[in-house]
């Protein structure tokens, strides 16, 4: 599958494919705490390897996760978007905010926009995001955006993490992906 990625806005972000300019922030982030809570730090051929999966997920499963650009600086500020490798328990919305990004409500606001996008345009009628169970900050996105904890997942590397379900595409009345461009 040869997938063409979209480029997606919100009003402070736009929502692009992952690129080679994103390694060095990548980096950054996986060197750092913010890390903890999607696999822990990673050395710079790891991080390179897993950029190459960020972007590799798209074209096995035409989606994914999109780079986040801070509007006002053009400064890449985090990954969000839909993933489902093996394993998973069913497909997810995640995010990952880059250090000096957090606080600011960009998580939510991205993950709104790709919510929309799995619903409006992918079809799906249900989606879960995995929230470690000291991540508080990832936990009050979820309840942001109106998904409620359903049950626990027991992943091979990460332990038990709490399974967020959001609301069905016809509870939401959120105009739909007009409202993120």
């Amino acid at each position: 599958m040869n997938v063409t990625i979209p480029t997606l806005e919100t009003e402070r972000l736009i929502l692009r494919a992952p690129s080679i300019e994103d390694f060095e922030p990548l980096c950054a982030f996986y060197d750092s705490e913010r890390a903890r809570y999607v696999g822990g730090q990673m050395a710079p051929d790891q991080v390179w390897r897993h950029l190459a999966l960020e972007a590799g997920h798209w074209n096995l499963m035409g989606y994914g996760r999109w780079t986040l650009v801070e509007k006002e600086t053009g400064k890449p500020c985090g990954m969000v978007g839909l993933w489902n490798p093996e394993g998973w328990p069913e497909a997810e919305i995640g995010w990952d905010l880059f250090d000096g990004f957090g606080r600011k409500g960009y998580a939510t606001e991205a993950a709104l926009a790709a919510r929309s996008y799995a619903y409006d345009v992918l079809g799906w009628q249900t989606a879960i995001s995995l929230v470690a169970p000291e991540n508080h900050a990832s936990r009050k996105v979820a309840q942001r955006m109106g998904a409620k904890q359903d049950g626990v997942f027991n992943h091979v590397r990460f332990g038990d993490v709490e399974i967020w379900r959001h609301m069905a595409p016809a509870d939401i009345a959120d105009g739909g992906m007009e409202s993120y461009a």
